[in-house]
């Protein structure tokens, strides 16, 4: 299977910004996690990350042609807001998974809202890097 994980806005800043939220573990230790996961999963799981909306939309639209079978993707702040990489989603029929590291129900009012959500077949947050490693799971039973 064909996984693609797709970071958004300072994702790659993991372990350095706000640790009391997202944890002291760094961006690298989660690319170890899922190159871990898609060696005891025999799947082959490619990450992609950046802080620009128009990339996002543009690796999404790729996924389309390249044979993904299924897609977790934390959007970052651009969960709340980006109706064009909703509809970007929208437009892919693979299993999606969001993912949030966070408890994005206890934090500040803006964060509860996801636009982009309803293009994805699951939400998982809360759950800290691991959240990632259960998104995979999920693609992998659907």
């Amino acid at each position: 299977m064909k996984i693609l994980v797709i970071n958004g806005p300072n994702l790659n800043f993991l372990g350095i910004r706000e640790k009391n939220i997202y944890g002291t573990q760094d961006y690298n230790y989660l690319l170890k996690l899922l190159q871990e996961k898609g060696e005891q999963t025999d799947t082959q799981i490619t990450v992609f990350q950046s802080n620009h909306e128009g990339t996002i939309i543009d690796r999404l639209q790729e996924a389309y042609f390249d044979g993904t079978q299924g897609i977790v993707i934390n959007p970052g702040a651009y969960t709340h807001y980006s109706y064009a990489i909703r509809d970007a989603l929208s437009s892919i029929t693979v299993p999606k998974v969001e993912i949030h590291i966070s408890d994005i129900t206890n934090r500040e009012e803006f964060r509860k809202t996801s636009v982009t959500a309803p293009a994805c077949h699951k939400q998982i947050y809360g759950q800290g890097l691991d959240g990632y490693l259960q998104a995979i799971d999920y693609i992998l039973s659907n």
